[in-house]
């Protein structure tokens, strides 16, 4: 399937339906599911032209390669949905929020990161090529449907995207454990890029040195650290929080 990219469970498919029917070139479902679930993916299909093919149970799981399908497989050409970071970096505005994930290799945690940005209102998540899960049928699957209309932009070298972000106007919070000020100490209603590293290693020396501030988020329990995928939200919807407030003071918001 050079060229194709499988697109697998409820969330996914129909995110794919809702945006980009036009790139599905095959979809299956499984013939024996006939919940309220699958009647409403079938009907969305059907009004996007999208004729779907009723299947066994293990067809759908050689094609989903191990990704939980729930019942709904789609092949589909290579999403319509490719950026580069110049893309990105030309529409910088006031409320630019782009998420810079640093080792983040878990495709579970990238796709949960994906969703959470995607809700969040980012713009685009950056990971280093090298260093990263990349936008596998597992990391769709984990997104939710985020990996449809949220690009993923892998780049060569993170702190040399970190240095054109940073020209281009955004400014870069790095969460840290170690660091002297809160997340809530921060002036987060402009540009900003919130660079995050994977739970335990966290960020990169290299990577810590490209960011404006570091920040820490404020743990009262036992445990030393969150999931990446938590902290991202964390960091993220503080930034929507002071953005609205923002917004209410110089009457720009309701």
């Amino acid at each position: 399937m050079s060229g194709k990219r499988v697109v697998a469970g409820f969330h996914a498919v129909t995110a794919r339906l809702r945006h980009a029917p036009e790139s599905i070139e095959a979809l299956y479902v499984d013939g024996e599911r006939r919940d309220g679930r699958m009647q409403q993916l079938l009907a969305r299909a059907d009004a996007a032209g999208v004729r779907p093919t009723a299947v066994e149970a293990n067809r759908l799981q050689r094609l989903a390669a191990g990704t939980p399908h729930h019942g709904v497989v789609a092949l589909c050409r290579e999403p319509a949905l490719v950026h580069s970071l110049d893309d990105v970096l030309t529409g910088v505005n006031a409320r630019t929020m782009l998420l810079l994930l640093d080792g983040v290799t878990d495709p579970r945690n990238l796709g949960a990161c994906m969703r959470t940005a995607e809700a969040a209102g980012a713009q685009a998540v950056i990971v280093p090529r090298d260093r990263s899960a990349s936008l596998t049928p597992v990391v769709a699957s984990a997104a939710a449907g985020a990996a449809e209309t949220l690009p993923l932009i892998a780049v060569t070298n993170l702190a040399r995207a970190m240095e054109e972000i940073r020209q281009a106007g955004v400014w870069i919070a790095g969460a840290a454990s170690e660091a002297e000020r809160t997340l809530y100490e921060l002036d987060l209603t402009g540009p900003i890029a919130w660079a995050l590293g994977a739970e335990g290693e966290g960020l990169r020396r290299l990577t810590r040195e490209k960011c404006d501030w570091l920040a820490r988020i404020p743990l009262r329990g036992q445990v030393e650290s969150l999931n990446v995928s938590v902290a991202t939200g964390v960091c993220l919807f503080e930034t929507l929080r002071q953005r609205a407030g923002s917004a209410k003071a110089d009457g720009s918001g309701g």
